[in-house]
């Protein structure tokens, strides 16, 4: 599919931006390779998350705005550093004593709690590819183990041995002055233990390709760099990564933009040039303090997610303001989801250059799907408010009255929809309703506003009975027209926002709804102001 590159350019989309900084990169010819390299980072300690969704979503997106705008092929290296040791034990995954015995050891060195496959690392690395091919993500698989012990960094960890001494120059200042004392780059891999060691080096010899270190029992040892005897500290290994690789672009998070500035420093020293960056805001949790697994704070999995909405609104989520720090927790799902609809709805109107601009023309790489949504989502949460289903066909009930010829087999985004809303609503709103009794002035508006749709012509539409509602908080001399919805929220549905009141009562029946409205009255006294 052919794009007009200037109308691309000229939307101003982040990924659009981001693949023109890319091209400038091979203004003076395509890359010695013969393709672009894109990569991104998992740490296999732990199982994958939202955030690497978002990380390897995101530059999805770049790759293909820049094979949209470039004829240099492309590549994405889904890179997982298993050569790590194990720190800490993640508190979701079982046999937490056995782990602890292997502390220090690099993931694939260590039995898998789950028992499924040959090592710790063996099974992160499967639940990621999984993870990633349940998404459709294109890219390749890079085990840091497989890369270290085959030799293929061989020749860039040389390089590293031979700037050692500026590699320290560059590194040592920003450590504090305990971590100064054991600081190297290289880090051994104990033959007695199996353990990443953090050891001083006691000396080193380029032409032997070698460290010699003091082990934690005090002993010198002598080893090679090269075959997987040694790994290096993060840092370091992110910048020789993008030398052994050449790599091209990067996303990272805004905690490591110190980080990739010095692992560009790095992969300077080791003749390479250091890719194209591209730093994102991290998530907020519900309370708006950053999500940190030290803290504990974890937001919300791709599984609670995907409970409560689609696919598509994670990609919404993930594409909108990426440089903006955001909330990550369940109330932000249901605008998601409404949002991704009401920008499928705009692509076929709008002009050549604001489609470029829409979310959902990268969501989908240029190729949206064509739906027809009769009921928001948000519409479907507020007549499960009203109506307290029991199940789904409950809902459709409603929607098939609404939107005659619907059904769940020829509407299936809708009816996903459905059981979203259902999920979410017992979940979270139905727990959380709290009804109150409307004042003297409330009680007389919503007699007189079931009175008037009672008497409503039965074409009437959404417009129509909007009107109405306005008429009537008019009527009633309420000071601020914001009170007399506010109030038919809190009474009607037990919540402090609801919905756009004439398209709700089109959707659930007017009959529905002046029963909705005399319920609420019979069940409280009047207010006393």
């Amino acid at each position: 599919m052919t794009i007009d590159i200037e109308k691309a350019l000229a939307s101003n989309a982040w990924p659009f931006n981001e693949a023109a900084d890319l091209v400038k990169r091979f203004e003076k010819g395509p890359p010695e390779k013969g393709y672009a390299l894109f990569e991104t980072g998992y740490g296999p300690s732990g199982l994958p998350h939202i955030g690497t969704f978002g990380e390897v979503f995101r530059t999805t997106m770049v790759r293909q705005a820049f094979e949209r705008i470039s004829d240099i092929p492309t590549r994405l290296f889904a890179f997982s550093d298993d050569m790590d040791g194990l720190r800490k034990i993640p508190d979701n995954v079982p046999n937490q004593e056995m782990l602890a015995e292997h502390l220090g050891r690099p993931v694939t060195s260590i039995p898998d709690p789950f028992g499924t496959h040959e090592s710790y690392g063996a099974h992160m690395n499967h639940r990621f590819k999984q993870f990633l091919d349940s998404y459709g993500f294109k890219y390749e698989f890079k085990s840091s183990a497989e890369c270290y012990k085959s030799g293929l960094f061989d020749a860039t960890l040389l390089k590293v041995l031979d700037n050692y001494d500026q590699i320290m120059e560059l590194i040592l200042p920003t450590l504090g002055e305990e971590r100064q004392v054991t600081y190297s780059p290289f880090l051994p891999i104990c033959p007695k233990t199996g353990r990443v060691l953090q050891v001083p080096v006691v000396n080193y010899d380029v032409d032997k390709g070698t460290i010699t270190y003091r082990d934690d029992d005090g002993d010198e040892m002598e080893t090679p760099v090269t075959g997987g005897k040694c790994k290096l500290q993060w840092k370091a290994d992110w910048g020789m990564r993008w030398v052994a690789f050449h790599v091209d672009y990067e996303m990272y998070g805004k905690d490591l933009i110190p980080s990739a500035e010095l692992s560009s420093e790095v992969c300077s020293i080791l003749g390479g040039v250091p890719p194209v960056g591209f730093s994102y805001e991290l998530f907020l949790d519900e309370k708006g303090a950053k999500i940190s697994k030290s803290k504990g704070n974890y937001g919300i999995s791709i599984e609670d997610w995907l409970r409560y909405g689609t696919p598509e609104s994670i990609c919404l989520f993930m594409f909108n303001s990426p440089r903006k720090a955001k909330r990550l927790y369940f109330d932000v799902i249901p605008k998601n989801v409404d949002d991704y609809l009401t920008h499928l709805g705009n692509m076929e109107r709008q002009e050549e250059e604001k489609k470029y601009a829409n979310p959902v023309w990268h969501i989908h790489n240029g190729k949206p799907p064509k739906y027809d949504i009769p009921v928001s989502f948000s519409m479907l949460l507020n007549l499960a408010i009203a109506c307290n289903p029991e199940n789904n066909s409950i809902l459709w009930g409603f929607i098939s009255r609404y939107a005659p010829g619907a059904t769940p087999e020829n509407s299936p985004l809708l009816d996903r929809l459905v059981g979203h809303a259902m999920a979410y609503y017992e979940d979270f709103v139905k727990p959380n309703k709290r009804y109150r009794a409307p004042d003297e002035l409330e009680r007389r508006a919503m007699e007189a506003l079931a009175t008037k749709l009672q008497s409503l012509p039965e074409d009437a539409g959404a417009e129509e009975i909007q009107n109405e509602v306005y008429t009537v908080g008019r009527e009633f001399e309420f000071k601020n027209l914001r009170d007399w919805f506010k109030a038919l929220y809190e009474v009607l549905f037990g919540q402090e926002q609801g919905p756009r009141m004439g398209s709700f009562i089109a959707l659930y029946g007017r009959d529905e709804t002046v029963s909705l409205i005399n319920n609420a009255l019979d069940r409280s006294e009047p207010k006393q102001v």
